[in-house]
């Protein structure tokens, strides 16, 4: 029996490594692995076995992040985080956490196959973001590390910001939506299509 061969959710797509005129930079990250974790933070037994896996606490914070190497943790919801690592390393991160646990009331699965991750980088990712989302992302309080689950262009999906200098922002989203969420993307994110924030401009009196 032959074993599972990963295909990108845009691998139909010419334009999945290169969107020509776009005001940020646009690409898949299809090389990382994603566990999702259920458990009681409060359960000492829990977070000591999750932490002693990961390498890390887990983030109790809401919208927040937490990393050790190449493994993070995004939070989710007071029960729920998401474990990104490469993919190669999933499995047997699963299952390495699915042992520790034995016997703690809790829910680990690997959902690597699950979601699509688009990452944005420049200046203008956080105004591209904005134009599908009644979330603002130039208000300040989304900096590095933050996590945010949102409405984007009206599919769920989840942004991480990894950096404020240079920006660079990871979107999570369902891979069934993933063609529509890179043709949104796509058309949103095109320099014809950038736009300036409001504020005071020099030379116009008040």
């Amino acid at each position: 029996m032959s074993d599972p061969v990963f295909r990108s959710a845009l691998a139909h797509r010419n334009d999945r490594n290169s969107v020509p005129g776009l005001s940020i930079g646009l690409t898949e990250i299809s090389d990382r692995g994603m566990i999702d974790l259920r458990g009681a933070a409060s359960d000492k037994k829990f977070a000591g076995a999750v932490k002693d896996v990961l390498g890390v606490a887990l983030c109790t914070k809401p919208r927040s992040s937490a990393s050790a190497g190449d493994i993070t943790v995004l939070w989710l919801s007071i029960d729920q985080w998401l474990i990104t690592c490469p993919r190669s390393a999933a499995s047997d991160l699963h299952g390495r956490l699915v042992k520790a646990l034995d016997g703690i009331h809790s829910l680990a699965v690997d959902v690597s196959d699950m979601r699509a991750i688009f990452r944005l980088e420049g200046d203008n990712a956080r105004v591209v973001l904005n134009k599908g989302t009644s979330v603002d992302f130039t208000d300040g309080t989304l900096g590095a590390g933050s996590v945010r689950r949102l409405r984007y262009a009206e599919i769920a999906a989840a942004v991480h910001v990894i950096s404020d200098a240079p920006c660079v922002m990871d979107m999570y989203l369902f891979r069934s939506y993933a063609d529509y969420a890179w043709s949104y993307l796509s058309k949103t994110a095109a320099k014809a299509s950038e736009v300036k924030l409001f504020g005071v401009q020099v030379g116009i009196g008040v």
